[in-house]
């Protein structure tokens, strides 16, 4: 079987799979993407909404426009792309199976970034009851079929799940003509960003219900309809109060989960929690020399989130290749009161910068976050609202940290 040899190999060529290669090329090593896709920028590709880049680029762009930035970058870098290509496994030394319409072929790796992304949560995650007829569509295919075929999925629509790609194909289907019904919540708040709540929904006149969700689908063919009702406290269904809403079409935005399929055969411990693997603040998994960034590693709340942590990774990939990732003692970092999960799971002793990425199991408000090491205090920060939708991040000073660190949160 055909080998090629580079130094770092990264698998996904979405926006984090591009920021990494780069940076890791920036840094002197050979580099090749890996993408099923048939070109380069992942999801992006059909977001034609704008909001991207103002971060990052200090712009706002659509998703393609966004996307193509990184890929005229990659263009003019000398990074070797292998698109319309799939991973079919990593074995021992990081020999890495990749088929394309060449048939098999195997790339040998120094160092590999899983730049991987994420998959929507379908039907059967929230054990959707009734039939299955045409209609019930994710949020992500719907606009796909709207965006890049320029097709509708439906006239009445209704929407379970309050998901930031959901929020927006809300106000895409209403700007096609659509009668978009209303967002359905299982939860007491919502799990998209309070910009698409307002921009997507309320701008629009577009309902969204708390605390009530969609408990069966009705039709045969076609969907007919939805029974609706409300959640209670301990989130089962009040099905006295059902009510059924006719529509022609369910659009479910019910959550992402990063895909990480490859890595878990390969044995790369995974997050209980994310979903995606477990990683020091190098970003670097429980295999030394495989690192994980972007959305395969946790969902973010934006784009220009992602390129800047792939950066991290693809630096710190080059860096393994050329033996300069220095580490010292290890130290856990764990989630505590109101914390939902921290990242990274453990840091070293060294002077530096360290970035905590986590966030809250609920709404609070008029709250602090607490950093907690050796049962002291060691940072301090007020917040007005932390909500479940949104990524917080601490940053510390390592001068001085030698212990296990806690993340947690304190109501006044």
């Amino acid at each position: 079987m055909k080998m090629i040899s580079f130094d770092v190999v990264v698998i996904g060529g979405g926006s984090a799979g591009m920021a990494s290669a780069l940076k890791a090329k920036e840094n002197g090593v050979s580099v090749a993407i890996i993408e099923r896709d048939d070109r380069l920028g992942g999801i992006l590709n059909q977001c034609i909404h704008n909001g991207f880049g103002l971060n990052y680029f200090k712009k706002e762009l659509t998703g393609p426009e966004y996307a193509n930035l990184f890929i005229e970058k990659v263009k003019k870098s000398n990074i070797k792309v292998f698109l319309l290509s799939t991973v079919l496994k990593i074995e021992n030394n990081f020999e890495i199976t990749v088929i394309n319409g060449s048939g098999l072929f195997k790339i040998s790796a120094k160092s590999i970034v899983l730049a991987t992304g994420c998959r929507e949560r379908p039907a059967g995650a929230i054990s959707l009851c009734g039939s299955r007829p045409a209609g019930v569509i994710s949020a992500g295919s719907a606009q796909k079929f709207v965006n890049i075929y320029g097709k509708m999925i439906g006239k009445n629509i209704v929407i379970v799940g309050s998901g930031d790609i959901g929020l927006i194909m809300a106000r895409r289907l209403r700007f096609e003509g659509a009668n978009v019904i209303g967002v359905y919540e299982i939860m007491p708040y919502p799990s998209g960003l309070k910009r698409n709540i307002v921009q997507c929904l309320e701008d629009y006149n577009i309902p969204l219900h708390l605390s009530k969700t969609v408990v069966e689908v009705v039709g045969e063919d076609r969907v007919k309809g939805v029974y609706v009702a409300p959640v209670n406290s301990d989130y089962s269904f009040d099905l006295t109060k059902k009510e059924l809403i006719s529509c022609d079409a369910v659009v479910l935005s019910i959550g992402l989960v990063p895909e990480n399929e490859v890595a878990i055969k390969f044995g790369v411990k995974q997050n209980a929690i994310t979903g995606g693997a477990v990683v020091d603040e190098y970003l670097q998994t429980s295999i030394d020399g495989i690192f994980a960034c972007g959305n395969g590693l946790h969902v973010h709340d934006i784009v220009d989130n992602v390129s800047k942590e792939a950066e991290r990774a693809g630096e710190n990939s080059a860096k393994f290749v050329k033996n300069l990732l220095s580490r010292g003692k290890s130290n856990f970092i764990k989630n505590g009161f109101g914390v939902r999960y921290v990242n990274p799971s453990n840091y070293y002793e060294s002077d530096g910068i360290l970035t905590i990425n986590f966030r809250v199991s609920n709404i609070f408000k008029n709250a602090k976050i607490i950093v907690m090491g050796n049962g002291k205090i060691i940072r301090e920060i007020n917040k007005n609202i932390l909500l479940p939708a949104e990524m917080e991040s601490v940053i510390l000073s390592k001068k001085g940290l030698r212990s296990d660190l806690e993340v947690l949160i304190k109501t006044n």
